[in-house]
Protein backbone atom coordinates (compact mmCIF):
# COMPACT_ATOMS: atom_id res chain seq x y z
CA UNK A 1 0.00 0.00 0.00
CA UNK A 2 1.74 2.84 -1.20
CA UNK A 3 5.01 1.35 -1.47
CA UNK A 4 6.41 1.99 -5.21
CA UNK A 5 7.68 -1.26 -7.19
CA UNK A 6 11.64 -0.15 -6.98
CA UNK A 7 11.29 0.26 -3.20
CA UNK A 8 9.65 -3.26 -3.03
CA UNK A 9 12.30 -5.12 -5.06
CA UNK A 10 15.11 -3.14 -3.26
CA UNK A 11 13.80 -5.06 -0.48
CA UNK A 12 13.27 -8.24 -1.51
CA UNK A 13 17.15 -7.96 -2.14
CA UNK A 14 17.66 -7.55 1.77
CA UNK A 15 15.79 -10.18 2.95
CA UNK A 16 17.76 -12.32 0.19
CA UNK A 17 21.49 -11.28 1.07
CA UNK A 18 20.86 -11.40 5.01
CA UNK A 19 19.61 -15.27 4.26
CA UNK A 20 22.32 -15.93 2.31
CA UNK A 21 24.74 -14.65 4.61
CA UNK A 22 23.59 -16.65 7.30
CA UNK A 23 23.83 -20.09 4.97
CA UNK A 24 20.55 -20.33 3.77
CA UNK A 25 21.01 -20.14 0.28
CA UNK A 26 17.52 -20.61 -0.57
CA UNK A 27 14.00 -18.95 0.45
CA UNK A 28 10.81 -21.11 -0.02
CA UNK A 29 7.37 -19.57 1.44
CA UNK A 30 5.90 -22.01 1.17
CA UNK A 31 7.76 -24.44 3.56
CA UNK A 32 5.98 -24.91 6.77
CA UNK A 33 7.72 -23.95 10.74
CA UNK A 34 8.00 -27.38 12.43
CA UNK A 35 6.71 -27.54 15.99
CA UNK A 36 8.40 -26.44 19.27
CA UNK A 37 8.11 -29.92 21.24
CA UNK A 38 7.55 -29.31 24.69
CA UNK A 39 9.84 -29.20 27.30
CA UNK A 40 10.19 -32.66 29.92
CA UNK A 41 9.30 -31.86 33.10
CA UNK A 42 11.34 -33.93 35.54
CA UNK A 43 8.96 -35.86 38.65
CA UNK A 44 9.52 -34.40 41.50
CA UNK A 45 10.95 -37.17 44.46
CA UNK A 46 10.73 -34.79 47.03
CA UNK A 47 7.73 -33.23 48.88
CA UNK A 48 7.87 -30.53 51.41
CA UNK A 49 7.13 -29.46 54.00
CA UNK A 50 8.23 -32.94 55.26
CA UNK A 51 6.09 -35.54 56.07
CA UNK A 52 7.84 -38.44 58.13
CA UNK A 53 7.20 -41.35 60.02
CA UNK A 54 6.88 -41.07 64.15
CA UNK A 55 9.91 -43.84 64.31
CA UNK A 56 12.63 -44.43 61.82
CA UNK A 57 12.73 -47.93 59.87
CA UNK A 58 14.95 -50.96 60.99
CA UNK A 59 17.46 -51.33 58.43
CA UNK A 60 19.20 -54.89 57.24
CA UNK A 61 22.31 -55.78 59.20
CA UNK A 62 25.17 -53.53 57.62
CA UNK A 63 22.64 -51.09 56.05
CA UNK A 64 23.29 -47.62 57.04
CA UNK A 65 20.65 -45.64 58.43
CA UNK A 66 21.35 -41.52 56.72
CA UNK A 67 19.15 -38.92 55.67
CA UNK A 68 17.37 -38.92 52.59
CA UNK A 69 18.31 -37.03 49.65
CA UNK A 70 15.56 -34.61 50.44
CA UNK A 71 17.22 -33.54 53.75
CA UNK A 72 14.02 -34.71 55.49
CA UNK A 73 14.39 -38.49 57.12
CA UNK A 74 15.62 -40.89 58.10
CA UNK A 75 15.86 -44.28 55.40
CA UNK A 76 17.60 -47.18 54.99
CA UNK A 77 20.72 -45.94 52.28
CA UNK A 78 20.30 -48.00 49.17
CA UNK A 79 23.19 -50.32 48.54
CA UNK A 80 25.12 -51.50 45.26
CA UNK A 81 22.96 -52.48 42.31
CA UNK A 82 19.99 -50.62 43.71
CA UNK A 83 17.99 -47.88 42.08
CA UNK A 84 18.33 -44.24 43.19
CA UNK A 85 16.63 -40.82 43.28
CA UNK A 86 17.38 -37.74 44.40
CA UNK A 87 15.32 -39.09 47.82
CA UNK A 88 16.90 -42.28 48.06
CA UNK A 89 19.88 -41.67 48.63
CA UNK A 90 22.72 -44.20 48.01
CA UNK A 91 25.32 -45.81 51.01
CA UNK A 92 27.82 -43.28 51.13
CA UNK A 93 29.43 -45.34 54.05
CA UNK A 94 30.24 -47.88 51.81
CA UNK A 95 31.76 -45.81 49.09
CA UNK A 96 28.29 -45.68 46.37
CA UNK A 97 27.25 -43.07 44.74
CA UNK A 98 24.34 -42.59 42.25
CA UNK A 99 25.51 -43.44 38.70
CA UNK A 100 22.57 -41.05 36.09
CA UNK A 101 23.92 -42.18 33.03
CA UNK A 102 21.94 -44.94 31.67
CA UNK A 103 19.09 -42.48 32.34
CA UNK A 104 19.44 -40.25 29.43
CA UNK A 105 18.40 -37.43 29.19
CA UNK A 106 16.48 -37.90 32.21
CA UNK A 107 18.89 -38.35 34.29
CA UNK A 108 16.15 -39.28 37.05
CA UNK A 109 16.40 -42.49 38.23
CA UNK A 110 20.01 -43.95 38.57
CA UNK A 111 21.92 -47.09 40.10
CA UNK A 112 23.73 -47.25 43.03
CA UNK A 113 27.60 -48.14 41.64
CA UNK A 114 31.16 -48.37 43.73
CA UNK A 115 33.08 -45.10 43.56
CA UNK A 116 36.60 -46.14 42.06
CA UNK A 117 39.33 -44.67 43.86
CA UNK A 118 43.05 -43.61 42.63
CA UNK A 119 45.35 -46.07 43.87
CA UNK A 120 48.25 -45.72 45.67
CA UNK A 121 52.25 -46.03 45.71
CA UNK A 122 54.72 -46.79 48.27
CA UNK A 123 58.05 -47.79 48.40
CA UNK A 124 58.27 -47.90 44.74
CA UNK A 125 55.19 -51.00 45.09
CA UNK A 126 51.80 -50.16 43.50
CA UNK A 127 48.70 -50.65 45.81
CA UNK A 128 44.95 -50.72 44.52
CA UNK A 129 42.59 -48.35 46.31
CA UNK A 130 41.36 -49.93 49.76
CA UNK A 131 43.91 -52.51 49.71
CA UNK A 132 45.72 -53.28 52.97
CA UNK A 133 49.44 -54.32 53.18
CA UNK A 134 52.24 -54.22 55.71
CA UNK A 135 55.64 -52.46 54.47
CA UNK A 136 57.22 -53.62 57.38
CA UNK A 137 56.80 -55.51 60.60
CA UNK A 138 56.04 -52.47 62.46
CA UNK A 139 53.41 -50.74 60.55
CA UNK A 140 49.76 -51.85 58.95
CA UNK A 141 48.80 -49.55 56.10
CA UNK A 142 45.75 -49.53 54.01
CA UNK A 143 45.41 -47.45 50.59
CA UNK A 144 42.51 -44.91 50.71
CA UNK A 145 41.98 -42.83 46.85
CA UNK A 146 45.56 -41.99 46.77
CA UNK A 147 46.51 -41.90 50.62
CA UNK A 148 48.40 -44.35 52.54
CA UNK A 149 47.36 -44.59 56.41
CA UNK A 150 49.26 -47.18 58.36
CA UNK A 151 48.99 -47.83 62.45
CA UNK A 152 51.85 -48.44 64.21
CA UNK A 153 52.06 -52.42 65.18
CA UNK A 154 54.64 -51.60 68.27
CA UNK A 155 52.18 -49.68 70.75
CA UNK A 156 52.63 -51.83 73.55
CA UNK A 157 55.91 -51.54 74.57
CA UNK A 158 56.28 -49.46 77.65
CA UNK A 159 59.10 -47.82 79.51
CA UNK A 160 59.84 -49.38 82.77
CA UNK A 161 58.70 -48.11 85.78
CA UNK A 162 60.75 -45.34 87.99
CA UNK A 163 62.80 -47.71 89.73
CA UNK A 164 64.76 -48.75 86.74
CA UNK A 165 67.81 -46.76 87.38
CA UNK A 166 68.44 -46.19 83.43
CA UNK A 167 66.02 -47.75 80.73
CA UNK A 168 67.33 -48.40 77.18
CA UNK A 169 64.92 -49.15 74.18
CA UNK A 170 66.98 -52.40 72.26
CA UNK A 171 66.52 -54.89 69.50
CA UNK A 172 65.39 -58.25 70.83
CA UNK A 173 66.37 -61.37 68.71
CA UNK A 174 63.97 -62.76 66.79
CA UNK A 175 60.81 -60.15 67.50
CA UNK A 176 59.95 -56.89 65.47
CA UNK A 177 59.44 -54.27 68.26
CA UNK A 178 62.25 -52.70 70.68
CA UNK A 179 61.81 -53.22 73.71
CA UNK A 180 63.04 -51.48 77.18
CA UNK A 181 65.24 -52.78 79.58
CA UNK A 182 67.43 -52.19 82.29
CA UNK A 183 70.71 -50.12 80.92
CA UNK A 184 72.46 -51.10 84.66
CA UNK A 185 71.80 -54.77 84.02
CA UNK A 186 74.20 -57.04 82.07
CA UNK A 187 71.43 -59.72 81.52
CA UNK A 188 67.90 -58.14 79.62
CA UNK A 189 65.63 -59.17 82.99
CA UNK A 190 61.70 -58.27 83.57
CA UNK A 191 61.03 -54.86 84.05
CA UNK A 192 58.00 -55.00 85.95
CA UNK A 193 57.53 -55.11 89.63
CA UNK A 194 55.89 -57.93 90.85
CA UNK A 195 52.52 -56.71 91.60
CA UNK A 196 51.77 -56.40 87.79
CA UNK A 197 50.67 -59.18 85.46
CA UNK A 198 53.32 -60.51 82.96
CA UNK A 199 50.37 -60.46 80.13
CA UNK A 200 49.95 -56.43 80.91
CA UNK A 201 53.85 -55.54 79.78
CA UNK A 202 55.08 -56.11 76.56
CA UNK A 203 58.11 -58.44 76.63
CA UNK A 204 56.89 -60.89 78.80
CA UNK A 205 55.43 -64.72 77.77
CA UNK A 206 51.63 -65.13 78.37
CA UNK A 207 51.06 -68.35 80.01
CA UNK A 208 49.48 -71.57 78.99
CA UNK A 209 47.47 -73.30 81.07
CA UNK A 210 45.38 -76.09 79.47
CA UNK A 211 44.90 -74.52 76.21
CA UNK A 212 44.04 -71.49 77.83
CA UNK A 213 46.11 -68.10 77.61
CA UNK A 214 46.62 -66.95 81.06
CA UNK A 215 45.92 -62.82 81.64
CA UNK A 216 45.70 -60.86 84.40
CA UNK A 217 45.38 -57.52 84.61
CA UNK A 218 47.57 -55.20 87.56
CA UNK A 219 45.82 -54.84 90.99
CA UNK A 220 43.73 -51.34 91.00
CA UNK A 221 44.82 -48.92 93.67
CA UNK A 222 43.99 -49.69 97.04
CA UNK A 223 40.58 -47.66 97.87
CA UNK A 224 41.58 -45.96 100.93
CA UNK A 225 45.04 -43.61 101.54
CA UNK A 226 45.24 -45.06 105.15
CA UNK A 227 43.45 -47.92 106.80
CA UNK A 228 42.29 -51.21 105.40
CA UNK A 229 40.80 -50.85 101.73
CA UNK A 230 40.11 -52.85 98.71
CA UNK A 231 42.18 -53.80 95.93
CA UNK A 232 40.80 -55.35 92.85
CA UNK A 233 42.25 -57.44 89.39
CA UNK A 234 40.75 -58.99 86.86
CA UNK A 235 42.25 -62.36 85.77
CA UNK A 236 41.01 -66.13 83.97
CA UNK A 237 43.71 -67.96 85.58
CA UNK A 238 41.21 -70.85 87.17
CA UNK A 239 40.27 -74.14 86.03
CA UNK A 240 37.55 -72.41 83.68
CA UNK A 241 39.73 -69.97 81.85
CA UNK A 242 37.00 -67.65 82.62
CA UNK A 243 37.50 -63.51 83.07
CA UNK A 244 36.57 -63.65 86.82
CA UNK A 245 37.14 -60.59 89.20
CA UNK A 246 39.69 -60.99 91.94
CA UNK A 247 39.96 -58.95 95.09
CA UNK A 248 42.57 -58.50 98.24
CA UNK A 249 42.57 -56.26 101.43
CA UNK A 250 45.32 -53.27 101.32
CA UNK A 251 46.52 -51.45 104.25
CA UNK A 252 48.59 -48.16 102.85
CA UNK A 253 49.57 -47.26 106.11
CA UNK A 254 47.83 -47.02 109.64
CA UNK A 255 45.59 -44.41 110.24
CA UNK A 256 46.36 -43.79 113.80
CA UNK A 257 50.40 -43.56 113.47
CA UNK A 258 52.03 -39.94 112.62
CA UNK A 259 55.04 -41.67 110.53
CA UNK A 260 56.37 -37.77 109.95
CA UNK A 261 57.65 -38.53 113.64
CA UNK A 262 60.14 -41.26 111.88
CA UNK A 263 61.69 -39.35 109.16
CA UNK A 264 65.28 -38.75 109.57
CA UNK A 265 66.54 -34.95 110.26
CA UNK A 266 67.53 -33.59 107.05
CA UNK A 267 65.22 -35.21 105.20
CA UNK A 268 61.98 -34.82 103.91
CA UNK A 269 60.39 -38.15 102.98
CA UNK A 270 60.44 -41.86 104.89
CA UNK A 271 59.35 -44.11 102.04
CA UNK A 272 58.32 -47.55 103.80
CA UNK A 273 57.59 -47.67 107.58
CA UNK A 274 57.25 -50.45 109.51
CA UNK A 275 56.18 -50.74 113.02
CA UNK A 276 58.29 -52.24 115.45
CA UNK A 277 56.07 -54.79 117.09
CA UNK A 278 54.04 -57.00 115.10
CA UNK A 279 50.38 -57.03 115.22
CA UNK A 280 46.94 -58.61 114.23
CA UNK A 281 44.61 -57.89 111.32
CA UNK A 282 41.33 -57.40 112.41
CA UNK A 283 38.05 -57.37 110.28
CA UNK A 284 34.12 -57.18 111.47
CA UNK A 285 35.96 -57.92 114.96
CA UNK A 286 37.52 -61.61 113.64
CA UNK A 287 41.15 -61.75 114.32
CA UNK A 288 44.10 -63.43 112.21
CA UNK A 289 45.34 -66.49 113.75
CA UNK A 290 48.80 -65.36 113.46
CA UNK A 291 50.74 -62.10 114.00
CA UNK A 292 52.07 -59.73 111.50
CA UNK A 293 54.74 -57.12 111.02
CA UNK A 294 53.72 -55.51 107.84
CA UNK A 295 55.86 -52.97 105.74
CA UNK A 296 54.12 -49.52 104.68
CA UNK A 297 54.53 -46.52 102.90
CA UNK A 298 56.04 -44.03 103.94
CA UNK A 299 54.47 -40.15 103.87
CA UNK A 300 56.55 -36.87 102.82
CA UNK A 301 56.47 -33.51 104.41
CA UNK A 302 56.70 -31.99 101.30
CA UNK A 303 54.51 -32.43 97.84
CA UNK A 304 55.20 -36.19 96.95
CA UNK A 305 53.10 -38.70 97.72
CA UNK A 306 54.64 -42.72 98.63
CA UNK A 307 53.02 -45.55 96.82
CA UNK A 308 54.00 -49.22 96.73
CA UNK A 309 55.52 -50.66 93.77
CA UNK A 310 56.42 -54.52 94.37
CA UNK A 311 53.98 -56.15 96.46
CA UNK A 312 52.80 -59.57 96.59
CA UNK A 313 49.49 -61.15 98.02
CA UNK A 314 49.22 -63.37 100.94
CA UNK A 315 46.43 -65.70 102.22
CA UNK A 316 44.97 -64.89 105.80
CA UNK A 317 43.11 -66.82 108.16
CA UNK A 318 40.95 -65.35 110.48
CA UNK A 319 39.05 -66.78 114.00
CA UNK A 320 35.76 -65.11 114.84
CA UNK A 321 34.23 -64.59 118.04
CA UNK A 322 31.54 -67.20 117.15
CA UNK A 323 34.05 -70.13 116.92
CA UNK A 324 33.54 -69.72 112.55
CA UNK A 325 37.12 -69.08 110.81
CA UNK A 326 37.86 -67.80 107.26
CA UNK A 327 40.20 -66.88 104.70
CA UNK A 328 41.27 -63.44 103.10
CA UNK A 329 43.87 -62.44 100.29
CA UNK A 330 45.87 -59.39 101.78
CA UNK A 331 48.28 -57.37 99.80
CA UNK A 332 51.83 -57.78 101.36
CA UNK A 333 53.95 -54.52 100.89
CA UNK A 334 57.43 -54.94 99.96
CA UNK A 335 58.69 -51.87 98.57
CA UNK A 336 57.58 -48.29 97.72
CA UNK A 337 58.77 -45.03 96.19
CA UNK A 338 57.85 -41.38 96.52
CA UNK A 339 57.26 -39.08 93.60
CA UNK A 340 54.72 -36.17 93.03
CA UNK A 341 52.62 -38.54 90.98
CA UNK A 342 49.80 -37.78 93.77
CA UNK A 343 46.73 -38.66 92.81
CA UNK A 344 43.31 -40.20 93.89
CA UNK A 345 43.34 -43.91 94.69
CA UNK A 346 39.72 -44.25 92.50
CA UNK A 347 41.04 -42.94 89.35
CA UNK A 348 40.44 -45.09 86.73
CA UNK A 349 43.05 -43.43 84.33
CA UNK A 350 46.00 -43.03 86.98
CA UNK A 351 48.09 -46.24 85.13
CA UNK A 352 47.62 -44.05 82.19
CA UNK A 353 50.93 -41.90 83.41
CA UNK A 354 53.02 -45.13 84.29
CA UNK A 355 56.74 -43.18 83.34
CA UNK A 356 57.87 -40.77 85.86
CA UNK A 357 60.63 -37.93 85.16
CA UNK A 358 63.62 -39.41 87.17
CA UNK A 359 63.86 -35.41 89.10
CA UNK A 360 60.63 -36.09 90.84
CA UNK A 361 61.94 -39.15 93.02
CA UNK A 362 64.24 -38.60 96.13
CA UNK A 363 64.27 -40.10 99.34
Amino acid sequence: QGLQPPFLCNALQAVFLCLQATGQTSLSMSSPVPATEEPYTRAQYCRWPCECPRSPPRCAPGVSLVTDGCDCCKTCAKQRGESCTEADTCDFHRGLYCDYSGDRPRYEIGVCAQIVGVGCVLNGVRYKNGETFQPNCKYNCTCINGAVGCVPMCTNSRPPLVWCPNPKLIKMTGKCCEQWVCDDSRKIRKTSPRHISSAAYEGEEEAWQKNCIVHTSPWSPCSKTCGLGISTRISNDNEQCRLLKESRLCNMRPCEVDITQHIKPGKKCLAVYRANEPMNYTISGCVSKSPYRPKYCGVCTDNRCCTPYKSKTIEVSFQCPDGTEFSWNIMWINACFCNLNCRNPNDIFADLAHYYDYSEIAN
